[in-house]
Formats: C-alpha cells, sequence, structure tokens
C-alpha cells in the first residue's frame, strides 16, 4: 500500500519529506512484523540485537560500552536488556579480573540455541522482503539510506 493511504494523507511538504515519513513509517512497519516473529520465543527486538552482537564476539566477552555501541537502536537500555537476558539464562555476566569496574557479558549456549530457532523463522521475513526487492534494488535504497546519514 502507498503511503498516502496508509496514512491518509495527500499533500507533502516536499518530496524529501515524504520519503522521511515513507521511511519511519516503513522502519515502524518492519519493527512490528519483527516483534511478532520474536513474540513466540519470548525477547524483544532489541534483545535479539543483543544476543547477535554477542553471538558476533564469542567466545569472547563484551563490556556494556561495547555492546550499547553495536546496537541498533541507540536509545535502547543495555543494562536493562542484559538483565532480562541474564534472567532467561541467555547471557552470563562476570566481572572483569582484569579490571574490577567492568563487567563482561557472554552469550550463553542456551542463547546460541535460541537464536538458532530464531533466525530460522526470521529468515522466512527475509525471503518475504527478497521478493518485493530486487538485489539491484536493495543495493540502490541502501546506497540511498547510506547517503542521508553521511
Amino acid at each position: 500500500m502507498i503511503l498516502e493511504e496508509e496514512i491518509k494523507q495527500t499533500k507533502f511538504m516536499s518530496p524529501v519529506h515524504k520519503a522521511v515519513l515513507n521511511i519511519l513509517f516503513t522502519s515502524n512497519w518492519i519493527s512490528s512484523l519483527t516483534t511478532k516473529k520474536l513474540k513466540p520465543f519470548g525477547i524483544s527486538p532489541q534483545q535479539y540485537n543483543v544476543l547477535r552482537i554477542l553471538r558476533g564476539s564469542a567466545p569472547q566477552k563484551m563490556i556494556l560500552a561495547d555492546i550499547s555501541s553495536r546496537m541498533i537502536d541507540k536509545m535502547s537500555n543495555a543494562t536493562r536488556l542484559v538483565e532480562k537476558l541474564k534472567q532467561k539464562s541467555l547471557c552470563t555476566r562476570e566481572l572483569n579480573e582484569e579490571n574490577r569496574r567492568q563487567v563482561l557479558i557472554g552469550i550463553t549456549e542456551k542463547g546460541l540455541q535460541l537464536l538458532t530457532k530464531v533466525e530460522i523463522e526470521m529468515q522466512q521475513q527475509y525471503i518475504d522482503f527478497n521478493q518485493k526487492l530486487s538485489e539491484q534494488e536493495a543495493e540502490i535504497l541502501n546506497q540511498l539510506l547510506e547517503k542521508l546519514r553521511i
């Protein structure tokens, strides 16, 4: 569906204004789809992001600041997210023996197993998107989005 129908608005200040609204609307739409896919697994998109970050550094453990710097949603409370994942036995927290002011965070075997299951489910979402966008269109979209952030 086109943006005008989705938000019931036909006039925009400019094509750039419409593009920004389209990006925001689409971001929320994708976030909603992702939240629905993750709900049966008992994790949020932000928790999923933390688990993927931890898996990427495994077997090395990470400090909270490094996790935060790699997160997609920079407004997320990484401390709270890690605590929730720890309560679910999906990650570990331990004092850094070399620097006792730091806490080292690592993914558990249970966290790795959950990621494997989740990613089977998430793969379908990427297949659906791939049927709507060609690889060339996706490359162009990536270039345009990155151009906005320069």
